[in-house]
């Protein structure tokens, strides 16, 4: 289970005093996630997510997560909403580690996103940026490429232990991307994590998207760069160009492209795909053997990063640049 914190029945109803949600009638660690400890809360007033902040997740990032998710609920997209404590504020501390409550989303992650869902996801992707459009939040992306080779320095064995030779392509990605990376694109506040499990699917709609604790402020193709690579690849690394397609046409129904953002798709995709493989194996060569969860394999990113290798174009992906 992946709760690094655990939380006895004192310190949550401690807790809980300061809110108005009620005496509580149930409450169990949630399994999912790696970053932070997860708790299933309810109330004699309905059901919700505690979560306390482990990993990664800076304190003074909360108010851009949390004002970023309260802006969005009020616009009516499906995202959490944090929930406010009687003295107004939703950041507090709960057994020493800095924690927020947030209302609770019904639905289902996809195990296998079909091509139905990947269009939904599109279109939800292009209601998140559009209701964010008007959010005053600012947060630098910092993982994206100023940080990449940070967190490569010193990890070539780690690479050529997973896989022979990995460690050269992935000082030629390093280069490739920071002389391709582009400069000017349409900006805003992004998800930069929407993988297949943030996201809840209900009666054949997007019910909810969680796990805001990468956003940040970047481009917005970014955040589709992202999708595609965590949305539209089978999983032994072949693109799908069906389900990227879906998820692209699904978001160009409300917000089409600028040109730029078509021709940077690629790049951006391999960009991203970088980021993830980076991140993991960070996590994997630092996370002990008898941690609570294993780490996801970096290798299922080196295996997409070798399709964005061999890409020539927007088409590739499933879009058309004309």
């Amino acid at each position: 289970m992946a709760v690094y914190t655990d939380i006895d029945d004192a310190t949550l109803a401690e807790a809980l005093e300061a809110y108005d949600l009620g005496r509580p009638v149930a409450f169990k660690g949630i399994a999912e996630g790696v970053e932070n400890s997860n708790f299933m809360l309810e109330t004699e007033t309905g059901r919700f997510i505690l979560t306390l902040f482990e990993k990664r997740v800076r304190r003074e990032d909360l108010p851009f997560f949390m004002g970023m998710m309260g802006h969005l609920a009020h616009k009516g997209f499906p995202a959490p909403r944090p929930v406010a404590a009687r003295d107004g504020e939703v950041i507090r501390t709960i057994a020493g580690r800095p924690a927020v409550i947030c209302t609770f989303l019904n639905g289902m992650s996809p195990r296998r996103p079909d091509v139905a869902q990947c269009r939904i996801l599109g279109a939800g992707l292009a209601r998140f940026h559009a209701a964010l459009s008007d959010f005053e939040g600012v947060r630098t992306n910092n993982l994206s490429l100023s940080a990449w080779p940070t967190l490569f320095a010193g990890r070539s064995g780690e690479a050529d232990r997973l896989s022979k030779g990995l460690a050269d392509h992935i000082s030629s990605d390093l280069r490739a991307l920071q002389d391709a990376w582009p400069a000017d694109l349409p900006r805003g506040a992004i998800h930069a994590d929407l993988f297949p499990d943030n996201a809840f699917f209900l009666g054949g709609e997007l019910s909810g998207v969680i796990d805001f604790y990468f956003a940040c402020t970047d481009f917005l193709a970014y955040d589709i760069a992202v999708c595609l690579n965590a949305w539209a690849f089978e999983p032994r690394g072949e693109y799908n160009i069906t389900r990227g397609r879906a998820l692209l046409a699904g978001y160009e129904s409300l917000r089409p492209l600028t040109p730029a953002e078509r021709i940077a798709l690629p790049v951006l995709a391999r960009g991203a795909a970088l980021r993830f493989f980076l991140t993991r194996l960070v996590d994997w060569a630092e996370t002990p053997a008898d941690a609570l969860v294993r780490p996801h394999n970096p290798m299922d990113y080196a295996e997409r990063l070798g399709f964005h290798r061999q890409a020539e174009g927007p088409a590739d992906y499933g879009l058309n640049i004309s």
